[in-house]
């Protein structure tokens, strides 16, 4: 019996795309070098197809394919996967429900603490034989510090709870207060900048968000002030990032993502006060497997003729 024809739209953990090649025929789409034409000669036969939240699955993907039976997101999309088409062509959709909440936290974690001690840097330091000519520039405590988070979801919540154990005072900015919270609320995101010592994005991307902490968000931080930003790069307009870290009108910043990643701009590269990560907040062992699993399990249940076990359509 042949195996059913599915469509890869960009790469995804190893031993997933493995196991995906052992039961199905795969076609990798981000390797094509024109999409267009290999959609096309490819259409004929192919009933599914394995995506990405980032990479999503848009109108076209499923006018392109009109013989698609289901699209098995690899994580959970948020609003790049276009339902509605997938309604018109019925087209089953579905996801990896996971909780990356601690994951994503202990990130948001990580790079306060590494940006404000210095730690990368002061590695970069011991390895340069710096440490041989002269003691090393001083970090800054996290503790007696205060901390506001953009995004009082899950993840925002479990940073929050981080680093109050960690002796931050903790304060949060988001479209509506939270009842069940006693830790102070802003509505106004500029306010809360000038009263905190680090900011924490870690709010979703939407057109609400779009460059949210701009020049003015930051100019509010100030120079003793620290960025993190574990939500999506979007939300932070980049150019103006870039001029305050250069003019030293804020301190530093650890980022996991960026505006046009896995671009990075030269800029953020040669500067010594910012922790770079490449998009790592559920990037862990745990998490990938957990959507390995339940996404082989979405196309086991479909290509058997049985109900989904995580469907979104």
């Amino acid at each position: 019996m042949a195996k059913p024809e599915i469509v890869v739209t960009m790469a995804i953990y190893a031993p997933a795309l493995a196991e995906l090649e052992r039961e199905f025929t795969v076609h990798r789409l981000w390797t094509a070098p024109d999409r267009d034409a290999f959609l096309q000669q490819i259409s004929p036969r192919v009933r599914g197809a394995v995506t990405t939240g980032p990479f999503g699955f848009s109108r076209e993907y499923f006018e392109a394919l009109p013989k698609l039976e289901i699209v098995a997101c690899y994580g959970t999309p948020n609003r790049t996967v276009d339902l509605a088409a997938a309604k018109e062509w019925r087209v089953v959709v579905t996801n990896t429900p996971d909780s990356i909440t601690e994951a994503v936290a202990d990130l948001a974690l990580g790079l306060l603490i590494a940006v404000m001690r210095r730690i990368c840097e002061h590695d970069r330091y011991v390895r340069a034989g710096k440490w041989l000519e002269a003691p090393a520039p001083p970090g800054r405590e996290v503790r007696g510090k205060t901390c506001g988070i953009v995004g009082l979801g899950r993840i925002g919540r479990g940073i929050a709870r981080r680093v109050e154990a960690c002796g931050m005072s903790v304060c949060y900015h988001g479209p509506h207060r939270k009842p069940d919270v006693a830790w102070p609320y802003y509505s106004d995101l500029e306010s809360m900048a000038r009263e905190v010592d680090c900011l924490v994005i870690a709010c979703p991307a939407t057109p609400a968000t779009r460059n949210l902490v701009d020049a003015r968000i930051l100019d509010a931080l100030g120079p003793e002030g620290f960025l993190i930003n574990v939500s999506r790069g979007v939300n932070v307009d980049e150019t103006a990032l870039i001029a305050a870290l250069r003019d030293g009108r804020i301190a530093g910043a650890g980022l996991d993502v960026f505006r046009d990643e896995p671009r990075v701009p030269a800029e953020l590269l040669a500067m010594e006060q910012v922790v770079l990560v490449p998009h790592i907040g559920s990037s862990t062992l745990e998490v990938r497997e957990g959507r390995k699993e339940k996404m082989l399990a979405n196309l086991r249940a479909h290509f058997s003729g049985k109900p989904v076990p995580n469907a979104l359509t």
